[in-house]
């Protein structure tokens, strides 16, 4: 993945949405998911720090994307939550923020949002941005109560 001189474990594909497929509702998946098609939902890694998602340019997402690692050549409408390294290809339209750890932006990607790094400091703070409580919203990258 990404050569930054180091080996690394890539997870393989394990999920392919289709460039024919819509999916109405959140995902949750272990592994590597590839989407070709359109999510209009949350799309979530269940605690797999490996796991890799992977948002061509026909792709879409119309959610929220909590996802270790992410490379994006499609659209997001939504915030994205990158705890490994997040790739924004030539192609890759994003409209809400993108709290990353490590990101790769290719010239002509655009991101309508902010960006945000995650530094080691930040962890326990940044885990309630992930997981925030029922009666509560994250805004300006701090949980509020309602």
């Amino acid at each position: 993945m990404w050569g930054n001189g180091k080996k690394q474990k890539t997870a393989k594909i394990d999920t392919l949405v289709g460039g024919n497929t819509e999916i109405n509702g959140d995902v949750l998946f272990k592994g590597g998911l590839h989407v070709d098609g359109v999510i209009k939902g949350n799309v979530v890694a269940e605690n797999d720090e490996f796991a890799i998602l992977i948002l061509a340019e026909s792709g879409r997402i119309e959610g929220e994307v909590q996802v270790p690692n992410v490379s994006v050549n499609g659209t997001v409408l939504g915030d994205i939550y990158a705890m490994g390294h997040l790739e924004l290809a030539e192609k890759a339209r994003v409209s809400g923020s993108i709290y990353y750890t490590l990101v790769e932006m290719a010239s002509g990607a655009e991101v309508n949002g902010q960006l945000i790094q995650k530094t080691p400091g930040q962890h326990s703070n940044y885990e309630m941005m992930l997981t925030p409580a029922n009666d509560s919203e994250v805004v300006d990258n701090t949980v509020k109560k309602h």
